[in-house]
C-alpha cells in the first residue's frame, strides 16, 4: 500500500518540534532529541526547538506562534498526551485547531497495538491543521516519537509517498481564508 515513487523530486518540509516537560532540558530531552534526529535524517529541516511546562496557555501561545511563521511547515510536540491531570497538550492543540486529523489519533493506536498491545489507549495523539500548519501531539516516549514518525509522518511528509501525502495538499489547507 505504501510506496515512494522515486521518478518524483524530495521536497523538504521545515518541522518544528516542541517538547512538554515540567522536568526536562534540552540537554536530557531524549524524545525531541529523537525527532530532530529521524526529521533530518529524513532529508526535511529542523525549522525550530523549544521546550515548554505543562501549562495549556504556554502550549497553545507556542503553537499559535510557529503556525503564524510562514517558515515552519509542520510542528511536532512530544509530551503531555496521556491521562494524568498535568497532561494537557492534547486540549491546548484543540485550542489552536481549525481541523482535527481525527485518523491519525486512530493509526498512532494502530500503531502503538503492534508495539505495547493494550496500552496504546492510555495514549491521546492527536493531529490537526491551523493557519496552513499540521500539527502533532506524540506521546513523550522515546518509543513513542520513533514509532509515530517512523510509521506514519516519515511517509506521510515525503511528497514522493503513494497513493497521497501531507504535502501535496500544502497548498490548499488554508484556501478558505483567501479572497475569491
Amino acid at each position: 500500500m505504501n510506496r515512494i515513487d522515486e521518478g518524483l523530486d524530495f521536497i523538504p518540509v521545515r518541522i518544528a518540534v516542541l517538547t512538554v516537560s515540567d522536568t526536562r532540558g534540552l540537554e536530557d530531552d531524549r524524545s525531541g532529541a529523537t525527532l530532530v534526529e529521524r526529521i533530518q535524517s529524513a532529508g526535511h529541516i529542523v525549522a525550530d526547538r523549544a521546550i515548554v511546562t505543562d501549562d495549556r496557555g504556554k502550549i497553545a501561545d507556542r503553537l499559535r506562534k510557529w503556525c503564524a511563521d510562514r517558515d515552519i511547515d509542520v510542528i511536532i510536540s512530544t509530551g503531555g498526551t496521556g491521562l494524568t491531570g498535568r497532561d494537557v497538550t492534547v486540549e491546548a492543540h484543540r485550542d489552536v485547531y481549525e481541523k482535527e486529523i481525527e485518523a491519525f489519533s486512530t493509526v498512532f493506536t494502530m500503531v502503538s497495538m503492534q508495539k505495547i498491545g493494550t496500552s496504546a489507549v492510555q495514549s491521546r495523539a492527536t493531529g490537526g491543521v491551523a493557519n496552513g500548519t499540521y500539527l502533532f501531539a506524540l506521546p513523550g516516549s522515546t518509543g513513542a516519537c520513533k514509532d509515530a514518525w517512523d510509521e506514519i509522518l516519515k511517509l506521510q511528509l515525503d511528497y514522493r509517498h503513494r497513493p497521497c501525502n501531507f504535502v501535496e495538499i500544502f497548498p490548499r489547507l488554508d484556501e478558505h481564508k483567501r479572497r475569491k
